[in-house]
């Protein structure tokens, strides 16, 4: 028998996770130094008896976007910024 229940939530679970990743992503944009997270999904196909057409969804990634953001000077002595690749 298959168990078509199961295909269907996996892939409403991810389209959930990746809803809630979008939703993130735009409540931070203005957030300086923010760095973007990017969800991106694959369907497997599942082994064994029944319709040959089911897949599952997966997580091929969850990927960070780290390209430079606008840098803001503030003039305060504690604030500090990194300019070009590294890590604070």
């Amino acid at each position: 028998m298959d168990r078509l229940i199961y295909t269907a939530m996996t892939g409403a679970k991810h389209a959930f996770l990746q809803q809630a990743g979008v939703a993130h992503n735009l409540a931070n944009a203005s957030t300086t130094g923010f760095r973007a997270m990017e969800h991106k999904f694959r369907a497997v196909p599942v082994q064994g008896p029944g319709a040959p057409t089911r897949a599952f969804v997966v997580d091929a990634s969850v990927a960070n976007d780290f390209d430079q953001g606008l840098l803001a000077a503030t003039g305060r002595p504690l604030d500090v910024a990194v300019l070009g690749a590294g890590w604070i």
